[in-house]
C-alpha cells in the first residue's frame, strides 16, 4: 500500500503524522511511504532522516492526495484539502467532527474513509487521544498561568504565590486524562485546586492519587456556579467520546467571574464546555468577554511539537500498520476498538454521536460494510 504523510497546514501546526521510526516499520513491511519535503522540520525531523528511514519525498500536498491509499496526518483536513480527497481513500487523523459540519460534509461527499484517532475505543478508554490529552492538560496550566499575567490581559497573579500571598485558584471541569494531568501541573506549581466531575469513581480515584493536595467536587448546578464564580483560572475538560461537549457554564456564570480571570477550554475542539468559547489560533490565542480571558487553541499540543509528534506516533503506529496490510474494510471488520474510528464510510455518517451531534443521516458502520 502507498502511504501518505503530508506537512500540515492548519495555522501553526508544526506536528507531522508520523516519525522517521514510523516510516522505518511500514518500508520494513514492504509499503511506500510518501512524505512532503519539509513536513518533520518543526518537529525536528529533517527530510534527511525520512530518507534514511526509506521514504520518498515529495515537493507537494496535491501529490500525497493523488498517490496515496492511507493519508496519516495529526490534524483534521481544512478547506483547501476537501478537494484533494478521493473516494475510497483512507483518512487516518484527528477529526473532531462533533462541531465541524461543514468537514463532516465534505468527507462524506469525497467519498473517503475517515477514521477519528480520538473516537477509537479500547476497554472503554481512548488510547490514540490520551496523549494529546494529557500534553493539552499539562500545557492548559501553563497558559493559564501566562494569560493570568497582567501584560496578557490577566489580573496580575501568581497562581503559585509567595509566603505571607494567598496563591492562586483553579477549577478542573472533568477529572479525565486532560483533568488529571492539569491537575498535576496546578498542584505542581502550587495552587489551590479543584476538580469537578460527575463519575464518583473518578473522584476517588483522584482523591487518592494526589492524597488530599486537591479539592474533588461532585459536578452539579450549584457546585459549578460557586466553584466557577470564586475561581482565578477554569480549565474546561470534558469530553463525551465523538460528541459535542455539554455546554456547563453560562455566558451569565461567565459575566459574574473576577475581571482579569481566564478560561483555558481544552474541550474547545469539540465545540467547547463554556458558551462563551469558540476555536482561537496561535497567532491569536486570545479574546476577553465580559472582562474574563478566554483561551482556545483548537490545537494546543502543536505548539510542543517535537513531545507531541513522538507521543502521538507511538500510539497511531499499530494502527496506521494495519489498515497498510489489511486494507481499510478487513481492518475495521477484523478489529472492533479500530471500527468505532470510522466517522464516515464512503458518503455516510457512520458514528452516531457525530450524526446526532451534527444532525445529519446516521447509517451503522456494519450495514455498509456488508
Amino acid at each position: 500500500m502507498i502511504v501518505g504523510v503530508p506537512k500540515e497546514v492548519k495555522v501553526r501546526e508544526y506536528r507531522v503524522g508520523m516519525t522517521p521510526a514510523g516510516v522505518k516499520k511500514l518500508v520494513g513491511k514492504g509499503h511506500k511511504v510518501l512524505v512532503e519535503k519539509g513536513a518533520g522540520n518543526g518537529s525536528g525531523l529533517p527530510d534527511e532522516l525520512y530518507v534514511g528511514a526509506g521514504a520518498e519525498m515529495v515537493d507537494d500536498i496535491k501529490t500525497i492526495y493523488a498517490r496515496a491509499d492511507l493519508v496519516v496526518k495529526v490534524k483534521e483536513p481544512i478547506e483547501l484539502e476537501y478537494p484533494l480527497l478521493r473516494e475510497n481513500q483512507v483518512i487516518y487523523t484527528y477529526l473532531h467532527l462533533a462541531a465541524d459540519k461543514k468537514q463532516a460534509e465534505a468527507l462524506a461527499k469525497s467519498k473517503c474513509v475517515a477514521i477519528a484517532y480520538e473516537t477509537i475505543e479500547v476497554d472503554g478508554a481512548l488510547p490514540l487521544l490520551k496523549p494529546m490529552s494529557e500534553v493539552a492538560g499539562r500545557m492548559a496550566i501553563q497558559v493559564g498561568a501566562n494569560t493570568l499575567e497582567k501584560e496578557h490581559g490577566g489580573k496580575g497573579l501568581l497562581l503559585g504565590g509567595v509566603p505571607g500571598v494567598k496563591c492562586g485558584r483553579i477549577t478542573i471541569l472533568g477529572g479525565g486524562v486532560v483533568g488529571r494531568n492539569a491537575a498535576k501541573m496546578a498542584v505542581g506549581c502550587g495552587a489551590q485546586v479543584s476538580i469537578l466531575d460527575v463519575n464518583l469513581k473518578t473522584l476517588d480515584y483522584l482523591d487518592d492519587i494526589f492524597k488530599g493536595r486537591i479539592q474533588t467536587l461532585y459536578s452539579d448546578a450549584d457546585t459549578i456556579t460557586n466553584s466557577v464564580r470564586n475561581c482565578d483560572l477554569l480549565v474546561g475538560a470534558v469530553l463525551i467520546p465523538g460528541a459535542a461537549a455539554p455546554k456547563l457554564v453560562s455566558e451569565k456564570l461567565v459575566s459574574e467571574m473576577e475581571e482579569g480571570s481566564v478560561i483555558v477550554d481544552v474541550a474547545v475542539d469539540q465545540g467547547g464546555c463554556i458558551e462563551t468559547i469558540h476555536p482561537t489560533t496561535h497567532d491569536h490565542p486570545t479574546y476577553v468577554v465580559h472582562g474574563v480571558v478566554h483561551y482556545s487553541v483548537a490545537n494546543m499540543p502543536g505548539a510542543v511539537p517535537h513531545t507531541s509528534t513522538f507521543a502521538l506516533t507511538n500510539t497511531t503506529i499499530g494502527y496506521a500498520v494495519m489498515l497498510a496490510e489489511m486494507g481499510a474494510d478487513a481492518a475495521v471488520k477484523a478489529d472492533k476498538s479500530l471500527a468505532m474510528g470510522v466517522n464516515v464510510y464512503k458518503g455516510e455518517i457512520v458514528y452516531k454521536a457525530v450524526a446526532d451531534s451534527l444532525n445529519m443521516k446516521y447509517t451503522p458502520l456494519e450495514k455498509m460494510l456488508k
